[in-house]
Order: structure tokens, then sequence, then C-alpha cells
């Protein structure tokens, strides 16, 4: 595995985390603690376990564009990881 491949799944991995960490911010288990059990385990654990918690009563703050920037950002990054796992980084060969 290739060094890019390496930091791509790094970066897709953190991006996704900051994005379950956002959806936690508006529930019991709070931004910090979805953070941290998804960068633990995975970000799809993180986003299970935040989810089960129970919404916060009242809570209206919304992030705009900050949320949905994130997340574009977060799956571009998984699937460049991905096709440099799959190809074994030839495909940035033939660009």
């Amino acid at each position: 595995m290739t060094l890019l491949a390496v930091i791509f799944g790094l970066l897709s991995g953190s991006l996704l985390s900051v994005l379950v960490g956002i959806i936690g911010s508006r529930r019991r288990i709070g931004f910090g603690w979805a953070f941290l059990v998804s960068l633990l385990f995975t970000p799809l654990v993180g986003l299970i376990v935040a989810l089960l918690t129970d919404p916060l009563p009242g809570y209206e703050q919304r992030w705009g564009c900050i949320g949905f920037g994130v997340a574009l950002l977060g799956i571009f990054c998984l699937v460049v990881f991905l096709l440099l796992l799959v190809t074994g980084g030839t495909f940035l060969v033939a660009l």
C-alpha cells in the first residue's frame, strides 16, 4: 500500500468522524464523544452510537453548509482511498 493511500485513508476517516461529531452535537452524546467513538472504531459505528442517543430538547442550531462540505470532502477522500487501494496506485500513473 502506498503512502498516498494511507494519507487519503486517514484523511477520509477523520473528515467522516468530524461529520459524525456534528451529528452528535445535536444529541445527548455531544460532539466530543461522538467524534471520539468514531475515531476509535469507525465512522459507521460512531454514527450508529450517535443516532441511538436521545436528541437534545429544543436544540435548533444550524450548521449551514459546513456539515455538507465536510461530508462531500470526506466522501471524495474515501472514494480516492478506495481507488488507490483497489488499483494499487496505478491509476495515478495513467493520469
